[in-house]
């Protein structure tokens, strides 16, 4: 484990815990004592197979799969507004929220705005101007990312999903959406990524005042 990455970066350590047997993710919750760990891509079944004990020690999320150990990090400034298209996406959206919290951020979600209902999107616009960044998560044809990159100030993350069928399948579709927008200053991170996209948030906010 890099316990000194957060002292480096400002970002702290995680572990991603898709591929790792019950017995390493136990083995890491001991390492980490009373230091502060997320973990991610921890499904149900792996989560299940833990022992009670370090079940207890974890605050777990299925919808994210995502689970917190000792805490998350006090409350520090900025913004962010996490945006979806559907609530299809809540997935890697509630990764991203998730994320947030553990480093100190709460985040405003913005569910559901989808640009084939474009009055759901506009009747919360000002909310989401508001944000200092704005995490837009969205499958499908991704056609949300152009559409908020061209009505925000605020630096736009997109996070492409793997929803959607046909063309769309995967994320690719949405993906390349956000990689070809016409919209100038869109950035991108890979499918699903709710994590990475947070972690973009958190650089884009800069390091973490002192404390007075």
């Amino acid at each position: 484990m890099d316990w000194d990455r957060e002292a480096r970066t400002g970002l702290p350590e995680a572990v991603f815990a898709a591929g790792k047997t019950p017995a390493q993710i136990e083995a890491i919750v001991a390492d980490a004592g009373e230091r502060r760990l997320l973990l991610t891509r921890l499904d149900a079944a792996r989560h299940a197979a833990l022992t009670p004990a370090t079940r207890d020690a974890l605050d777990y999320h299925p919808l994210s799969a995502t689970a917190i150990l000792n805490g998350c990090a006090a409350a520090r400034p900025g913004r962010i507004a996490v945006v979806t298209g559907g609530l299809a996406d809540m997935p890697a959206a509630t990764e991203a929220l998730r994320t947030l919290a553990f480093c100190g951020v709460t985040a405003e979600l913005v569910a559901d705005v989808g640009v084939a209902g474009l009055w759901r999107l506009m009747g919360r616009l000002d909310e989401i101007r508001a944000a200092d960044v704005v995490i837009a998560v969205a499958g499908m044809e991704g056609a949300i990312f152009s559409v908020l990159a061209g009505l925000v100030a605020a630096p736009i993350i997109a996070l492409p999903v793997s929803v959607g069928t046909g063309v769309s399948e995967g994320g690719r579709l949405a993906l390349h959406s956000a990689l070809g927008s016409c919209a100038p200053g869109l950035v991108a991170v890979n499918i699903d990524n709710g994590f990475g996209a947070a972690q973009a948030a958190l650089r884009i906010l800069g390091p973490r005042p002192p404390a007075s």
